[in-house]
């Protein structure tokens, strides 16, 4: 029997659809499979709703269910009366073909990863397939719970930890603030950094009203392509620190498109988070990892 769509229901985006976020609490008489009625609802596909599915894009919140609302993959998820469901449509994002991440190191409670540029830290309201939790969550041929410890930008490629449990996750991400924990990263910038500012400086131009405190040693300069290569350490980790102090310097970052100007680069943003050594905190002993 047809399943009725209720006057209360959002109308329908059609087949054609757009970026659009559907949102529908399940009525008495709607009870079928997840994917067949989202179909009905908002006009898609079942084939496309359940490939939105399998990339993170529909979320469920059934009362009295521990949790909370939580990512719904299985088309076949049985929808029950009272169930809220959101499926968040953007086809840009659905067709990400994402690269892969490597594994540099298995834990057992975390595992330590090289990011590629180009794929998310983690996901968002509209799909997770594109980014490295969701990699890290199917790795080993079995699924197992991720839970982000600290992030880098879309564009950045570098290590990243991603812990497995709950108090992994604590204790990692009170660790990677430690003052012995050591983040080095790799950055090509406009101009002659030495030459303008001395071979080994400190930045520390507060950021979005707190402390921000960025040191840089420059390893060499390419006078033909007016580029020098910097290492950098930061002591904080405010948002887009790196690229704000080097561009507040006067040094952008090449290929950053958001800070700086006459610095774009065909090969995208050229930061690499490069190191990172820290102090296990369930072991005891010290980790180093380096992208070479």
């Amino acid at each position: 029997m047809p399943i009725p769509t209720p006057p209360s229901s959002p109308p329908a985006p059609g087949p054609q659809a757009g970026r659009f976020v559907l949102e529908h609490r399940v009525l008495p008489g709607e009870e079928a499979a997840a994917s067949e009625l989202l179909a009905r609802l908002c006009g898609l596909s079942r084939s496309a709703v359940k490939d939105a599915m399998v990339k993170g894009a529909v979320w469920l919140r059934r009362p009295g269910t521990p949790g909370g609302e939580r990512r719904l993959r299985r088309a076949t998820t049985e929808l029950k009366p009272g169930d809220h469901i959101t499926l968040c449509h953007d086809p840009a994002i659905l067709g990400v073909v994402p690269p892969d991440a490597t594994l540099l190191e298995d834990r057992g409670d975390y595992t330590v990863w090289l990011k590629p540029a180009g794929l998310l830290a983690q996901g968002t309201r509209f799909g997770d397939h594109a980014s490295l939790l969701r990699q890290a969550e199917k790795a080993g041929g079995r699924p197992r719970p991720v839970f982000p410890v600290h992030r880098l930008d879309r564009e950045v490629t570098g290590i990243m930890v991603v812990a497995h449990t709950p108090a992994a996750a604590r204790r990692l991400a009170a660790t990677l603030q430690a003052e012995d924990t050591e983040k080095t990263y790799r950055a090509e910038v406009r101009g002659d950094l030495a030459a303008r500012h001395g071979t080994i400086g400190r930045i520390d131009l507060p950021l979005d009203g707190r402390t921000a405190l960025t040191e840089y040693r420059v390893e060499r300069y390419d006078r033909a392509r007016d580029a020098s290569v910097v290492q950098i350490r930061i002591r904080t980790g405010r948002t887009h620190q790196i690229r704000r102090h080097l561009a507040a310097l006067g040094h952008p970052v090449l290929g950053d498109p958001r800070y700086g100007r006459g610095n774009a680069d065909p090969r995208g943003l050229q930061l690499v988070a490069a190191g990172l050594t820290f102090r296990c905190p369930l072991r005891g002993d010290r980790m180093a990892f380096a992208t070479d």
